[in-house]
């Protein structure tokens, strides 16, 4: 759930919100379901009333000045409408292909989803649409995807097509990996909300499924890892490979790959499903880098940029991959990551951009992104690429 704003210059930061495991839907954010009741003073002293003045006088309104700037913040952070960095909101970020584009077969294709879930004010995200705006750059400019290569689902998309209801993701899902051959490279994108449910198949270590929520989820339902295993990790041939990044709540073992990182061990943990349900590849590779463990929330900011808002992952990664120009290891990502998140943790970096609001409610970062991946691999020899 996102109550940010990006105007001020104070960071903010906020937690997409999830309840747990079994219940109906997202929590909502602490503003929502903590009953905050803002009184302006008494009327004031004999001092002030006693003096020449007129009814609404200096004294009166120095004394309710706090509280209506207070208010004027808390209402701030539920008016603010989403905005993209340097690009027009309604403007598309898909483009057609060419004739020629649809008869020469790419090998790198991508699919970005973010999700504001704005029809849904308790629910709605405000970051995400810069969140993919920023990944799809980064493609494009870093990693040389062909922006007509690149589908992008996002609300502010006018064509029903690209809207991210699960129908839509599901069936992007599916092109993605749909006639893939050697030497392909595929990048599987998300930023929104992400929820548990109780495993009922016994395949899940934990006992919870992992799911992303599209946009319609609370009429549809959700997508959960089962699914997505089976639609973008199962189909992978040889010498394919599959990069999939999750900016959301519970999105540590979304692909349910078999092998999990821990990097304070610096070994590859084996999460083979008990039930001995298959979750393998058909040959190809597939790597999840994922913005928290099972249990934890992730956090959208505006702690970076001081104006935007931004998934904390998302930002951090996209910063990261910048500034190495493509010369580094998984490993060294990796580590770079969570030592970002573990300073914020340590530093207390509070929810919301007021800091006098962020002494009413004290959240903070405290997530630890995730590596998973169909494969054990050297992660401090292999040199990350999209």
């Amino acid at each position: 759930m996102d109550t940010r704003t990006t105007t001020t210059t104070t960071s903010s930061t906020s937690n997409k919100y999830s309840n747990n495991a079994g219940s109906a839907g997202p929590r909502p954010p602490p503003p929502t379901t903590v009953p905050i009741r803002y009184e302006f003073p008494p009327p004031p002293s004999s001092s002030c009333s006693d003096s020449k003045q007129p009814a609404h006088s200096e004294c009166e309104e120095g004394q309710s000045s706090f509280f209506r700037e207070l208010l004027t913040e808390m209402c701030s952070l539920f008016r603010r409408e989403p905005q993209m960095n340097g690009l027009r909101y309604d403007q598309s970020l898909n483009t057609k292909p060419s004739s020629f584009d649809r008869s020469v077969r790419p090998n790198k294709r991508a699919l970005l989803c973010g999700v504001t879930y704005s029809h849904k004010r308790k629910f709605m995200l405000k970051g995400t649409v810069n969140d993919v705006k920023d990944m799809r750059d980064l493609l494009i400019n870093q990693y040389h995807y062909h922006p007509q290569n690149i589908r992008v689902l996002t609300e502010s998309e006018k064509e029903k097509e690209y809207q991210p209801t699960k129908k839509n993701i599901e069936y992007w899902l599916k092109w993605l990996v749909k006639e893939c051959q050697r030497g392909d490279s595929l990048v599987f994108y998300f930023s929104g909300h992400g929820l548990r449910q109780p495993d009922f198949k016994d395949d899940e270590i934990d006992g919870f499924d992992e799911t992303i929520c599209p946009v319609d989820f609370m009429e549809e339902g959700m997508i959960f890892d089962n699914d997505i295993n089976t639609m973008i990790v199962r189909p992978l041939p040889t010498d394919v490979k599959l990069h999939a990044i999750v900016d959301a709540c519970h999105s540590g073992t979304i692909l349910d790959l078999q092998y999990v990182y821990d990097i304070k061990q610096r070994r590859w943990d084996d999460h083979s499903p008990p039930s001995g349900a298959l979750k393998c590849t058909s040959g190809g590779w597939a790597v999840c880098l994922s913005a928290c463990e099972d249990h934890q929330l992730a956090a959208d900011t505006t702690a970076f940029t001081g104006k935007t808002m931004n998934g904390a992952t998302t930002f951090v990664l996209i910063d990261i991959l910048k500034k190495s120009h493509k010369n580094i290891t998984y490993g060294e990502l990796l580590g770079s990551l969570s030592d970002v998140f573990e300073r914020s943790a340590a530093d207390q970096v509070k929810c919301f951009n007021s800091r006098r609001i962020a002494r009413l409610f004290g959240n903070k970062i405290n997530q630890k992104p995730l590596l998973s991946s169909s494969q054990r691999f050297d992660i401090y020899k292999t040199t990350f690429s999209l």
